[in-house]
């Protein structure tokens, strides 16, 4: 799988994130600057909490179906060609491997046969939904949310919909609100909203199994279970009855206390006759528009600053202004043109590298690069503090040739 990646429309991530950025952002100027349309009416809403693995679904006059138990399939850890899984995991697996199976049930637990019957044809790689330890894996209580402004509803839903799943979902809740005396309602869908619960897609498209399949994790009918509870929620406020809408099982809250996968942060080192922001290789003297200034700090864990500061740059680009004889920050770490790259070291060592990549319309002039970051530092009763540092590269003239 590793073999087949997909990559674009850029030469690198970076390029080909500041293309679909840009080209979202245009569209989204364009449809906001030519809207003609303006929403108006009463705002109301609807909110429901719901057990997601036991929705009996009306399917039609004499048949009922049932939401499943959390379940990750195979597929889910084939991922997708524009991020792949690894090992042997292919897309489209509706059969379980003895291997993996063995190591699942030894490692997490085998999947009951209750589980299994209502996921087919996913072969369950993760039953989630029967693994408790230390704390529940997925939820089992998930809530189902509506807004209305005027002629607009906006749906909003706990997971990521699939194309056709999407189409299905907002034509459900278009005609709900036909049928009960609002038509012309324009029906948004807000995906991965209050709570996440990985994707939902349509009947046909659980059948094939691919990664999105795999991560249906309420079982085949998910969708339909959806469709049902939105509807409920659209004839609720299209029929003013929004009072009357059981609340619904509330979700459990959880004490993690001190739980966390995160590794502790250790104190800070310097290499020997050094100390934090002391420059380790430097700018060059002299740069053109379009080439790429480095230079490289003696660093430290970024954490240490992103746990101790609410406001707080990695970095400044400064440009020397003559008249003020004083620096302007032009750019800084949230701009597109500079990159951080912290590279961890041995025992607490590490270096911290900035770029900035010079973009065309650059004034011509004298430049610095300025690090900015918290050192981890044990004090002698056993306590750690953390100390604010800077570290400055040399100047350095940007020539318009």
């Amino acid at each position: 799988a590793t073999m087949c990646m997909a990559m674009g429309p850029g030469d690198d991530m970076f390029e080909s994130t500041r293309i679909i950025g840009q080209n979202i952002y245009l569209k989204a100027r364009e449809l906001y600057e030519e809207a003609s349309q303006e929403v108006t009416g009463p705002l109301s809403s609807a909110h429901q909490w719901v057990n997601m693995t036991d929705v009996s679904v009306e399917i039609n006059a004499t048949h009922t179906v049932k939401t499943c138990k959390p379940a990750l399939g195979y597929s889910f850890a084939a991922g997708t060609i524009d991020g792949v899984g690894a090992f042997n995991f292919t897309q489209g697996l509706v059969e379980g491997d003895p291997f993996w199976d063995g190591i699942r049930d030894q490692l997490l637990g085998e999947p009951s046969n209750e589980t299994i019957a209502c996921q087919k044809p996913k072969p369950i790689l993760f039953s989630t939904g029967e693994m408790t330890r230390p704390h529940p894996w997925h939820p089992d209580i998930v809530d189902v949310q509506m807004a209305a402004i005027g002629s607009l509803a906006i749906v909003a839903v706990p997971g990521e919909l699939t194309t056709m799943s999407g189409r299905r979902l907002r034509e459900a809740v278009k005609r709900e609100f036909d049928s009960h005396g609002t038509p012309g309602m324009d029906v948004v869908i807000a995906g991965l909203c209050n709570v996440y619960t990985h994707y939902i897609t349509t009947y046909e498209e659980y059948q094939a199994q691919r990664y999105e399949a795999a991560s249906t994790i309420y079982g085949p009918h998910t969708l339909s279970a959806y469709i049902q509870l939105y509807r409920g929620l659209a004839r609720a406020i299209a029929t003013d009855a929004v009072q009357d809408l059981p609340r619904g099982p509330e979700p459990p809250v959880f004490n993690i206390g001190n739980l966390t996968l995160v590794p502790s942060l250790i104190a800070d080192r310097v290499p020997a006759n050094k100390t934090f922001g002391d420059v380790l290789q430097d700018v060059r003297r002299q740069y053109r528009v379009g080439e790429v200034a480095e230079v490289t700090f003696v660093g430290m864990n970024p954490r240490n600053s992103a746990e101790n500061a609410t406001k707080h740059n990695f970095l400044t680009v400064e440009r020397y202004t003559s008249t003020s004889y004083s620096w302007h920050v032009v750019q800084n770490d949230a701009s597109w043109d500079t990159r951080f790259y912290w590279t961890k070291g041995l025992l607490g060592q590490s270096n911290v590298t900035i770029e900035w990549h010079i973009p065309h319309g650059t004034e011509p002039g004298v430049y610095r690069i300025r690090y900015f970051g918290h050192c981890r530092k044990r004090l002698s009763d056993g306590h750690t503090v953390s100390i604010p540092f800077e570290g400055t590269s040399s100047v350095f003239e940007i020539t318009s040739l």
